[in-house]
Parts: structure tokens; sequence; C-alpha cells
């Protein structure tokens, strides 16, 4: 995964997955402070997420963060066998990707790390069982397998009509948002987590021509008419009608968090469960009412349902494109 789109993939999972609770404790640890919508590229007191990240390393104070790392294999539940090779490769970004400031004169320097992994020690017992299971068949870890790119829309266009943004294996679900091209590539003095509306008044996926949702998204956000686009957040996330948020306002949502959620599950219901897995060719098709303004990238989150296997050997087997 490169390096920029697995930053829009852990923020995505943070803004979406947790409510206000665990984004103002537990978060904090890894220097989660919310962007203050409509300002989310000032570098003053305006932007209070900003002002409270600033202050942490303010004339170049150390600073410790925790957090874990937003990989498929760490988000399910089944420990893996002992025995099995597993690698982490890790790529920094751009510093003037991961920092905002007036210049790019200002730099990260990491003085020390450290990966911290559970281990379970488990009975003779069980180990044995284990090995008679192997041998009749493999060890089955159900993941959710996230894919997260990015493409470009010149400056002045009027709509995106994206032929096989996903071609195989249809996802489960999937986010889109909109940030400037240059935030997104690294710029010190933008936030690359800006999601504008770009004044976007059509918003539709197609899945072998078949387009979803029924009836297109068509927000109108001059006059504060997105409501079905806000919805999405949760209908696209499994929050719908639960006691459950993302700590986005309505009013926040038209100005700095603006991402489309689209449930693609056959019953509409991510509630976590397996669903049969559908190949075919999507469609992504964007108008805007008026033509951008500047370059933009579009940010594509997507879910998949997908297994990984582990044989008695430890020959890890997975085939994503079934």
């Amino acid at each position: 995964m490169p390096a920029n789109t697995y930053a829009y993939r852990a923020f995505l999972e943070n803004l979406l997955s947790y409510g206000k609770s665990a984004k103002a404790s537990q978060l904090t640890s890894e220097m989660w402070y919310k962007d203050t919508s409509s300002h989310m590229e000032a570098r003053i007191d305006d932007n209070a997420g900003f002002t409270k990240r600033k202050a942490l390393i303010a004339r170049s104070r150390i600073v410790d963060l925790t957090g874990k790392l937003h990989l498929d294999m760490f988000f399910q539940e089944r420990y893996l066998l002992n025995g099995v090779d597993a690698k982490i490769n890790l790529i920094r970004s751009k510093d003037a990707f991961a920092l905002m400031a007036a210049n790019d004169d200002f730099k990260i320097k990491i003085m020390d790390a450290a990966l911290f992994v559970r281990k379970v020690r488990i009975s003779n017992t069980v180990r044995m069982a284990h090995i008679k299971a192997l041998e009749r068949g493999t060890a089955k870890y159900p993941i959710k397998r996230i894919e997260t790119k990015a493409f470009s829309v010149a400056i002045g266009s009027m709509s995106i009509n994206k032929e096989n943004l996903f071609l195989g294996q249809m996802p489960k679900r999937i986010f889109v948002g909109l940030v400037d091209n240059d935030a997104y590539n690294g710029v010190a003095t933008k936030n690359p987590f800006n999601f504008k509306h770009n004044n976007i008044e059509f918003m539709a996926l197609y899945v072998d021509g078949q387009q979803i949702p029924a009836k297109p998204l068509q927000p109108n956000f001059g006059r504060s008419r997105f409501i079905r686009s806000y919805s999405g957040l949760f209908t696209g996330s499994g929050k719908i009608f639960h006691d459950e948020g993302n700590d986005i306002s309505r009013e926040e949502y038209g100005n700095g968090y603006t991402v489309f959620g689209f449930d693609l599950t056959p019953d509409l219901s991510e509630a976590g469960h397996f669903h049969l897995i559908k190949h075919g060719n999507l469609r992504l098709e964007i108008h805007f009412s008026q033509a951008l303004a500047e370059t933009v990238s579009v940010v594509v989150y997507a879910e998949f349902d997908n297994i990984i296997e582990v044989d008695r050997n430890r020959n890890v087997i997975f085939d994503f494109a079934t």
C-alpha cells in the first residue's frame, strides 16, 4: 500500500469507527485532535485540533505516541499460529504531508520506536488439537481486506466518470472523498485530510450497469441540502439506527468532512458477517455544479471479504481474486 494511501486508510478508519468519547480519550494517545470544520487549514487558534497538536511539539519538544497499525491481519480476531513468517514493512510519509506549517523548513525526527506484539501461550492439549486439526485442513482467518486508492481529476472538470474503479471481486462497502491534489502529494501549507465538497451535485456507483443507490445522491451544498449524503456515513459503516456516532455533526459534514459512504451488501446490513462474493465491474460517476477550481485527488476506501489460510507446513494461502 503506498505511503500516502495508508495515511488515508488510518484517518478514515479512526474518523468513521469511533465516537466522541473515544476520540477525546484513547485516540489522543496518537495525537488525534479533531480539526475545526471551516478552519481545516488554519494554523491559528481558529483550528482547535491544530492548536492542540502544535502545543505538544512546540519548540522541538519530544512527544511520545502510541497507536495500532492499520493492517488487515491486525483487525481480525483469531490468533496467528506459531511458526508463521510475518514481516512488517513501514514507509514514512513525507514531512510536508505529515506537518502543517507556513513553509517546508520543519522536519520530523524519530528518536526511537518499538513494536509491541501480544504472544499467547497455549496448553499442550490445545497445541496437540491444533496439530491434529491441521492434518485434516487449514487454519482459516476471515479478514476485512482494505484497498485504498486515489486518482487525480484536472482543474476545470465538470464531471468524473471512472471506469473499472474495481474489476473482479466487488467490495462490500466504499467511502469516497475529495482532497486538493497538492495536499495529497504533500505541501506543508495545506491539510491533506480536508475533504471538501467541491460543489458535488451528483454521485453514484454502477456495478455492471446497476446504479447504487437506486436514487443517486444529489446534494446541494450551496443550500446545505445534503442529508442523504450525510446519512451515508452511518449506513456505510453499520452505525445507522444504533446508539453510536462518529463525532461528525451535520454542519461539520459540509465543511471539511465531506465523505460519501456506500453499502454494497445484498441485505444493506454492514453487520460484520460474511456475504457471498460477487464479481463484476464497478464504475464511479460524479458531477459538479461548478467547474473544479483546482486539481483534486479522489480518495477511495473499499472493504472486501476474504479468507487467509495457513496449512500444517505454515504456508500462507490466499486468493484475493476470488
